[in-house]
């Protein structure tokens, strides 16, 4: 894998597997509707060359209106189906508005699939309006902020979260802001778990 990181975007190229074609075909909607989005916790990392499986990819999704909502679920489905529900307007008023999350997968595939939220608290609408663009293999998909990201995977704590973020500031650790990071783990009071995990 080779990467390079800018100022305003970070740019990786690598061979893309199953999963991430998934990823890039889904986003490309939510790009051409322009609808903003950031990907956050698992396949964050699995896009920075880290080697494991993932049956779903956490997005959170701007608070839309329901208009632009039905547009993004018919630009969906041509080649989407929601697993819940099949109605728009039960998705959107049941779930999303309620702080549930909804999930899309190809058509007759159930795995993989995107779970999709809206923000519910002051560290999502921060994620989504510090998103982090990326230019994998030329196409464009938006990030959570890895100073956000490391701490986050070891809050949530799984061995899997931990080797996530371990993978993530391996890698990362000379690119990172350092005073924003420690922000994040003060907030989520990480700051034993990042000692004892990666110092």
């Amino acid at each position: 894998m080779n990467f390079k990181i800018f100022q305003d975007k970070i740019v990786i190229d690598r061979v893309a597997n199953e999963l991430d074609d998934f990823v890039i075909r889904f986003c490309d909607i939510l790009n051409k509707i322009r609808i903003n989005y950031v990907i956050v916790s698992g396949y964050v990392s699995i896009l920075f060359g880290r080697s494991r499986l993932s049956e779903d990819v956490d997005l959170l999704l701007e608070k839309i209106n329901f208009d632009d909502f039905r547009k993004l679920w018919n630009s969906l489905s041509g080649g989407y189906e929601c697993i819940q529900i099949k109605a728009p307007e039960i998705a959107y008023q049941d779930y999303l508005m309620e702080n549930t999350a909804i999930r899309f997968c190809r058509k007759g595939q159930v795995i993989p699939n995107f779970e999709i939220k809206f923000p519910k608290d002051e560290i999502d609408l921060w994620t989504i309006e510090h998103r982090q663009l990326v230019l994998f293999n030329k196409n464009i998909l938006y990030i959570s902020p890895i100073e956000l990201q490391i701490p986050f995977k070891l809050f949530l704590g799984s061995e899997k979260d931990i080797e996530d973020a371990k993978h993530l500031y391996s890698l990362l650790r000379k690119y990172l802001n350092i005073e924003l990071l420690n922000k994040f783990i003060n907030a989520f009071n990480m700051n034993e778990g990042f000692d004892r995990y990666l110092k």
